[in-house]
C-alpha cells in the first residue's frame, strides 16, 4: 500500500490492533449494514468467487478474515469437505459461530480466531485459501500474502474479493463521491463506530488495486495472476496459483 490507513488516527495501538477493535465494535451491525451500503451487490460478487473457485474442486478451503462467515457458508457450494473461516476479530467470529451452528454446518465448517500474517497451520495444508474484503485490513500486505503461499498446496489456488476504484468517467467521481462523503455519513448513523466505516472507505482509496495488486502477488511468488473487475471496476475478484 502507498500509505498506512488506520481506524483511529490518534490510536497508539497497532494497526492489527485497531482493525481487531473495529471489527468486535461493529460485528453486530455489519451484515446489515453492509448490505445497504453496497446495495447488496457484494452477494453477487461472493456468489461470482465461489463459481470461479468450484471449478477448481478443492477439497479443503481456508478462508481468511472470514468476518460473520459470509463466504466461507457460500463456499459450500465448491464441494469442498472441510472449511476453516480465520478472523482476527472474535466479535465478527460470534456472529458467524451463530449461523453455523443454525445451519448446522458445524461438521464442514469451523470458524477459528487467528492472525493472517501468522496462520497457525503447516505449509501445504489446503486446496484454496479465499479472502473476501480483508487484504487491504493486514498490517503487512506482503507477510500476509507470503503465509498465504506457504500453506497452500502446490497447484493450489488463491481467490481474493477486495474493492478497487473506478479508473474511466464519471463511474470514478461517482465513486469518489459516494465512499468519501456518503457511505462514511450512514456509518455514523447506523454504526456504533463512528470511525469505521471512513477507515473502511479511506482503505480502499489507498489499496493497489489492478495490474499494481497483481504484480504484488507475482513478487510472492504466484503465477497464474488474474483479476477480474466487478461492477464498473469498484471491486475486483483477483486469482492466483500457487507453482
Amino acid at each position: 500500500m502507498s500509505q498506512k490507513v488506520t481506524p483511529y488516527k490518534d490510536s497508539q495501538l497497532s494497526k492489527k490492533e485497531q482493525v481487531t477493535k473495529m471489527f468486535d465494535n461493529i460485528s453486530e451491525d455489519y451484515d446489515s449494514l453492509n448490505r445497504v451500503i453496497s446495495f447488496g451487490i457484494d452477494v453477487k460478487w461472493r456468489k461470482r468467487l465461489v463459481n470461479l473457485l468450484k471449478k477448481e474442486q478443492p477439497n479443503t478451503i481456508l478462508d481468511i478474515a472470514t468476518g460473520t462467515g459470509d463466504l466461507a457458508i457460500a463456499l459450500l457450494k465448491t464441494g469442498a469437505h472441510k472449511i476453516i473461516g480465520l478472523d482476527i476479530s472474535p466479535g465478527m467470529l460470534s456472529v458467524g459461530k451463530t449461523k453455523i451452528k443454525q445451519n448446522n454446518l458445524q461438521n464442514t465448517i469451523d470458524m477459528m480466531v487467528g492472525d493472517s500474517e501468522n496462520l497457525p497451520f503447516d505449509d501445504s495444508s489446503f486446496d484454496a485459501i479465499t479472502v473476501a474484503f480483508g487484504v487491504r485490513n493486514f498490517e503487512s500486505l506482503e507477510i500476509g500474502l507470503s503465509e498465504i503461499y506457504r500453506v497452500l498446496n502446490p497447484g493450489g489456488t488463491l481467490a481474493i474479493l477486495e474493492t478497487s476504484v473506478p479508473t474511466k468517467t464519471p463511474f470514478k467521481q461517482g465513486y469518489h463521491l459516494y465512499t468519501k462523503h456518503i457511505l462514511p455519513v450512514i456509518g455514523k448513523i447506523f454504526s456504533k463506530d463512528n470511525s469505521a466505516y471512513g477507515y473502511l472507505s479511506d482503505s480502499a482509496a489507498v489499496f493497489p488495486h489492478g495490474e499494481n495488486f497483481n504484480n504484488i502477488l507475482r513478487k510472492i511468488g504466484f503465477i497464474d495472476v488474474t483479476n477480474k473487475p466487478q461492477t464498473l471496476g469498484v471491486a475486483s475478484i483477483y486469482l492466483a496459483k500457487k507453482k
